[in-house]
């Protein structure tokens, strides 16, 4: 009898353990990613950029190609200007190492203290985890019409 009893419990287990899938993170963890990165063009934080992309990062924007340095190279050519970003609309999926995230971003721009431009963005993203931390490795963003 103990060993029937035994062999159960190994069986239930052993089921159990063939059946679960690992946990994967909170989509608020690749929130996070996105929301730093777009603090880092706020605040010109341009390492902050670069830490929460992988090396290979890539911005499709309105169909041009462009990559970090590009991007900072852009940021640093409009002078006195102040950008604010808001995001909405998010929708999430997430696996073990990668995930993939659409939303609207909508961008307040003043420039010289004076000129104020808004502009609305239909953006999505993909995600992937390096060495246990997120990071963006593709941004596509759209002019919203």
């Amino acid at each position: 009898m103990t060993v029937k009893i035994f062999l159960v419990i190994i069986m239930v287990v052993l089921l159990g353990a063939c059946n679960s899938e690992p946990a994967t993170d909170s989509p608020e963890k690749v929130k996070e990613v996105l929301v730093g990165y777009f603090k880092g063009i706020e605040n010109t934080d341009f390492e902050k950029m670069f830490n929460v992309t992988t090396n290979d990062f890539v911005l499709f924007e309105n169909g041009q190609v462009w990559n970090n340095d590009s991007l900072i190279n852009y940021i640093k050519s409009v002078k006195n200007m102040k950008a604010v970003f808001a995001f909405d609309d998010f929708k999430i999926t997430m696996g073990n190492s990668i995930a993939n995230m659409s939303y609207v971003n909508r961008g307040s721009f003043v420039i010289d203290d004076t000129l104020t431009q808004e502009i609305i963005w239909i953006e999505s993203a993909t995600f992937v985890k390096q060495e246990g931390v997120w990071k963006m490795d593709f941004l596509h963003s759209t002019i919203k019409k």
